[in-house]
């Protein structure tokens, strides 16, 4: 999946980010906070903090404990409620982190290139 679009309303309290397949046709909107969102934008949009924020200090330890982000993962939707799982890489060991996907997707952003969100096919078949 690729980030398609975010939009951020100063208004509500909801912001929305939309996931789109790779090479296909599905798409669908998560419902995300304004801090993810708004950390979501600024990577985006190539503005870098002077000091760390939140995903900043997430994505550095990982990289301090030589650990390698491998991709996030939207696993479950169960009540409207979306679940993920950062997947790290350690050694020769696979670390599932349980995550927001709005998390998640703020993280994935993080890196240059961004790292892969998948979808896991149940969740694109109930948001289809």
């Amino acid at each position: 999946m690729e980030l398609a679009r975010i939009i951020i309303s100063e208004i509500n309290d909801q912001q929305v980010v939309f996931l789109r397949e790779v090479g296909g046709s599905r798409a669908f909107p998560i419902l995300i906070g304004l801090f993810e969102a708004m950390s979501i934008d600024r990577r985006i949009q190539g503005n870098v903090p002077p000091r760390p924020l939140t995903h900043d200090l997430l994505r550095n330890v990982i990289d301090q404990m030589d650990g390698e982000i491998q991709d996030v993962v939207i696993s479950n939707l169960v009540e409207h409620t979306y679940y993920a799982q950062i997947r790290i890489r350690k050694d020769d060991d696979i670390i599932e982190i349980d995550s927001r996907p709005s998390d998640a997707i703020a993280l994935a952003v993080h890196y240059d290139p961004p790292v892969p969100i998948l979808v896991d096919d149940e969740v694109l078949d109930q948001v289809a």
